[in-house]
This record gives structure tokens, sequence and C-alpha cells, in this order.
């Protein structure tokens, strides 16, 4: 038996733990034909106990029908909404700081997401996630 083809590679941000066959889902799996209650399934039930972030999940869809997925970290900008406390970024972030991340929490959230960034080691990561967090109005500050 050889590889299963592959039909399609989705990724979709969900809240954890509480994915519905209700757009976007049913939207982005339904033209694919898989079984989106097994898939909602699937993912509230590895996804439970992150509950309350976002949990971007990227599925594979096989010819046949059948799927698999990974999880991801959550968004980087999530990340630092929590860590700052604010409910959204700044619409002028050069001008207007909405709030400020320490350097301290910048390493926790380099820590979560190690894996799906980009980088070499710990000191890119961060100049990546500190970038992030000035272009959504935030400051950073040493602790």
């Amino acid at each position: 038996m050889g590889k299963k083809k592959v039909r399609a590679v989705l990724k979709l941000e969900l809240q954890a733990g509480k994915a519905t066959p209700a757009p976007p889902v049913g939207t982005a799996l339904g033209p694919h034909g898989i079984n989106i209650m097994e898939f909602t399934k699937a993912y509230n039930e590895r996804t439970a106990q992150q509950a309350g972030d976002v949990v971007p999940a990227l599925i594979t869809i096989f010819e046949d029908r059948s799927f698999t997925f990974v999880l991801k970290t959550p968004p980087a900008v999530q990340l630092l909404k929590r860590a700052s406390g604010v409910d959204k970024g700044s619409a002028k972030p050069n001008r207007e700081k909405v709030g400020s991340v320490t350097r301290q929490q910048i390493r926790q959230i380099v820590d979560v997401k190690g894996k799906d960034l980009n980088a070499f080691d710990t000191e890119h990561a961060m100049k990546m996630i500190e970038g992030t967090a000035r272009s959504m109005g935030l400051e950073v500050v040493e602790t």
C-alpha cells in the first residue's frame, strides 16, 4: 500500500476546546468532504487544556477523505495581548502606546512558541517577538 495522496492542506485558527461545525470550520472543511463532527471532536479533545487560547490547526486532507492535523502554538499577538493585559493593539503603534511587556515576558512567549518560530536561537526569537510587540503599540521594557 503506497502513500495516500494529499488533496488539501488547510490552516484554521480556532478557539481551543470550542470548535463547532459552524463557520469557519464547516465552510473550510465542507468542500473537501471530510467528517466535520469528527474533526471538531478530535480538535476539542486535543486542545481542552488550552481553553481560552487560539490554537491553530494545520489540517492535511487526503484523497480518500481521511485527514490528520497538527496543532501549532497560539499566535504571538494572542500571547502578547495576554502578557500585556491589553484587548487589542494600537491603531497608531508608532505614536500611541497601548501597554508594555517586559523582556522576561517575551522570553516566556519564546519558550511557548519556540518550535514554531523560524529562528536559530533564543536571542533572535526574542527580537522577532519584540518586533511584533512594537507593531502592536506595546513598549518593551526591562524588568
